[in-house]
């Protein structure tokens, strides 16, 4: 491709490659966002289909907001059913996504001006770098969960091979060397086994952390600084890449339908008030469970809003709230809770001054949503990375949890442990303080002068110095 002088300006070209799920999708929007601000050119490479309709609701209103970003839907081939396949709809998407991740050179290579560099997630790494190799680009990785349990996937290739007799011998903790050692209960159950889909896929993409330019991680060093010392100091997975801290990512600004329900309802009540309890984009509960988390919701007293979910996927979501909860429930609560099942925009109702605590599944984007407010958390984490999330937000003083409760199903918690952690969360004078502090903080990382607002404006500008000097070299 021939470049004619003064056609292309220093200004960066970055491809933006997220993988399945809200989880996934929103910290790209938001990092997108963020790189538009700074006046970077962006292309958003999407995957056709989306497993859920949220998706593609926000794909669209994001890209209607932006019309000025390029935008690749990236057709991905479906996957032939096998034995090492799950059943999860979003662990089929991860799984056809990696294999075809590599399909996305000729997207890529036809592009003008030309792509600087490839932000991907950790899903596609493998066959991302691959294609920046081809182009002679730099490749990030950009993470969707914590540090910890980054630590965790990066360590998996041996963790599943060498050492894998640590999974089988009843070992209470496995130490990844130089880290604090991990509760073996909160590993997920599918590392356990090397031949799941899943962990094949995370294990093929882990192998190509190293080649990597650098890892750009949903948070702050004063959040996990034990962990992030560790590895960029090399003693521990001494085979990584910078990690580059850039969070809490601050959300983007969409106007989706349903806020005006629950936003008035919210302004109206006191001060620090109100529970807020939401279980992620794909956590699903069963009906023994909701019975008993209702029950013991309407026994502590407190006001709430409740974002209840019942289907992994949103586009399977058919019962109405009356066929779910009680109808005496919501009547005994009305003047005191709200219960609601359409999607809602949770950075506004953590920014809420009512809320006082908020019940979370521990997903990563809600423990920064809530970092970034300073909002005290009860965790309860329901599956994937969401038992060490909790781990991790404990220490940081952000928030509780009880790790007996187990995995998502793996035991039915029962109304009168809910009512006292409940209590706990709302009561407890000296976990407010700390998380208002932790909130500090994260505001102090993304303000001016900040580490993480640094760190972002470092790798721009990396990334503009290496467009002039591909110019420089096209102009000789």
């Amino acid at each position: 491709m021939s470049i004619s002088p003064g056609s292309v300006t220093s200004q960066p070209h970055i491809a933006l490659f997220p993988s399945a799920g809200m989880g996934h999708l929103t910290p790209f929007l938001r990092l997108a966002s963020l790189l538009l601000s700074h006046n970077c050119k962006l292309t958003l490479i999407t995957t056709k289909p989306t497993v859920s309709v949220a998706e593609c609701t926000h794909i669209s209103s994001f890209l209607s907001k932006h019309p000025e970003i390029n935008h690749i839907e990236f057709h991905v081939p479906p996957m032939q059913h096998s034995g090492s396949i799950s059943d999860d709809p979003f662990f089929i998407q991860f799984e056809a996504t990696s294999r075809s991740a590599h399909q996305i050179h000729p997207l890529l290579a036809s592009l003008t001006p030309p792509v600087s560099a490839i932000f991907s997630d950790l899903v596609v790494a493998n066959g991302a770098n691959k294609v920046a190799v081809d182009l002679g680009v730099r490749n990030y990785i950009v993470s969707t969960t914590s540090l910890k349990f980054l630590s965790l996937m990066a360590y998996l290739p041996i963790l599943t091979t060498s050492d894998a007799a640590k999974l089988v011998d009843g070992a209470a903790e496995i130490e990844i060397p130089g880290l604090t050692p991990l509760p073996t209960s909160s590993i997920p159950p599918p590392f356990f086994n090397a031949d799941h889909g899943f962990t094949a896929t995370l294990v093929s993409n882990a192998k190509a952390l190293p080649f990597c330019n650098g890892i750009l991680m949903n948070t702050f060093e004063s959040f996990e600084p034990e962990t992030l010392s560790a590895i960029n100091n090399k003693r521990a997975l001494s085979n990584l890449p910078t990690i580059l801290p850039i969070g809490p990512l601050e959300t983007y600004g969409l106007n989706m339908n349903g806020q005006t329900r629950y936003l008035p309802w919210l302004n109206d009540q006191p001060a620090e008030s109100v529970v807020f309890l939401s279980f992620g984009s794909r956590t699903a509960m069963s009906k023994d469970q909701i019975k008993e988390l209702s029950d013991g919701l309407e026994r502590s007293g407190y006001r709430f809003l409740w974002v209840l979910k019942t289907k992994k996927v949103d586009k399977d979501e058919q019962e109405d709230l009356g066929e779910i909860l009680s109808s005496s429930f919501l009547e005994r609560t009305k003047n005191r809770g709200m219960v609601i099942k359409e999607w809602v925009n949770q950075q506004d109702i953590l920014g809420n001054a009512a809320i006082g605590g908020f019940v979370s599944h521990c997903g990563w984007n809600s423990v920064m949503e809530a970092a970034g407010n300073g909002v005290p958390v009860l965790a309860w984490p329901q599956h994937g990375d969401q038992r060490t999330n909790a781990e991790v937000l404990e220490k940081a003083g952000l928030g509780i949890w009880d790790a007996t409760w187990g995995w998502g199903g793996q035991r039915l918690v029962k109304q009168d442990e809910i009512q006292r952690k409940i209590s706990e969360l709302m009561t407890d004078e000296k976990l407010k303080s700390k998380a208002k502090s932790v909130g500090d903080e994260a505001k102090k990382a993304t303000g001016n002068g900040g580490t993480s607002k640094n760190t972002i404006l470092e790798t721009i500008e990396s990334l503009k110095q290496n467009v002039q000097t591909v110019l420089g070299t096209h102009k000789n």
